[in-house]
């Protein structure tokens, strides 16, 4: 028996505990982290959470098993199970338990194709384990341990306009918190998809080689402040127009950090820039409509609610488009 909380804690082998997370799309960019351990970044971000995307995982611990064990989607995952065992490790650590854990997770979008499922999925794991482990733990606490799962698992946590910070105080403390809640803004988001291919170079490993060799990544450190600032007081004052402007930026600014790189990451399509046009000159034409594009192929229009339906027809019409999903926002992750 191990101690939780300075309660007796008896893993429950009888039962499964399982929490539903969604992904988040940053319209202020979070790329690149700090040279420490504890998976910081770099920069600050600020994303919207999405409702019609989802992943569901169950967590069982078991004082029988040898080894964590990870499935997704259907299948064993042994690529992705040290960094799932890594993000336990740090629950078992506060619940004082060595108990292995089985863990089964599915997605209803592509994975890791840049939709954020690395976001959603560790959003979704910490909130079932900590039930599963008995863990009696804040929100913020929750996203302390998704963030160091996946850096923008964070903001999975919460719902709607989220934003990740670092505490002028200390660089290395990283701040999480809701701006404004799903209904009191209630924007959607079209998402064309392009590709459920993997993509070739994941998140974390295009961030690094971005840092190490992009010759434009100290100033994108250094302007994000401003950045968020602009985009915070914007979300705040419900101003389409100037978020815009600004998450446009952001995404253009980030994908430049990674074209500039050597060798130059790529990560969109002929799709994606096709969907890139199309969204600017429905913009010229009145609809009230910007887009952000993640280290992916995958373009996120996000748009006022009366100019889905017509963002997304003009999307599918678009060749390379395989299908497009209308969002609203969503919360954040919780147990079902």
């Amino acid at each position: 028996m191990v101690t939780s909380n300075n309660t007796t804690f008896i893993p429950d082998i009888a039962h499964s505990f399982k929490a539903q997370a969604q992904p988040n799309i940053a319209l202020i960019k979070y790329w690149g982290k700090q040279n420490i351990p504890g998976n910081v970044p770099a920069v600050g971000s600020l994303s919207i959470t999405l409702e019609a995307l989802r992943t569901e995982t169950v967590v069982r611990f078991d004082t029988e098993m040898s080894a964590d064990a990870f499935v997704l989607n259907g299948a064993s995952n042994p690529i992705g199970l040290p960094r799932l065992s890594r993000c336990l490790d740090l629950l078992r650590h506060e619940a004082g338990t060595h108990c292995r854990a089985y863990v089964e997770s599915e997605n209803n979008f592509p994975t890791a194709a840049g939709l954020a499922s690395s976001a959603s999925g560790f959003a979704a794991l910490v909130i079932a384990a900590g039930k599963a482990l008995g863990l009696q733990a804040t929100r913020s606490r929750y996203a302390q341990w998704a963030r160091e799962g996946s850096g923008s698992a964070a903001r999975s946590i919460y719902g709607g306009f989220v934003e990740m910070y670092l505490s002028k105080n200390e660089k290395t403390d990283v701040i999480t918190e809701p701006i404004l809640n799903p209904e009191e803004w209630p924007l959607e988001v079209v998402v064309a998809i392009t590709s459920t291919d993997v993509k070739s170079v994941s998140s974390s490993a295009g961030m690094e080689h971005t840092r190490l060799t992009s010759p434009y990544y100290s100033h994108w450190v250094k302007a994000q402040d401003e950045d968020l600032h602009d985009a915070r007081e914007a979300v705040l004052a419900r101003d389409f127009e100037r978020l815009s402007i600004i998450s446009e930026q952001s995404c253009l600014k980030m994908h430049g950090l990674a074209l500039a790189s050597r060798p130059g990451l790529i990560y969109w399509s002929a799709a994606t820039v096709a969907c890139l046009h199309a969204i600017r000159e429905m913009r010229a034409h009145g609809h009230p409509v910007f887009f952000t594009v993640d280290a992916g192929p995958q373009v996120k229009a996000i748009c006022e609610r009366q100019a889905a339906a017509e963002v997304a027809r003009t999307l599918e019409s678009i060749n390379g488009v395989q299908k497009t999903i209308i969002s609203r926002l969503g919360h954040g992750a919780r147990l079902v």
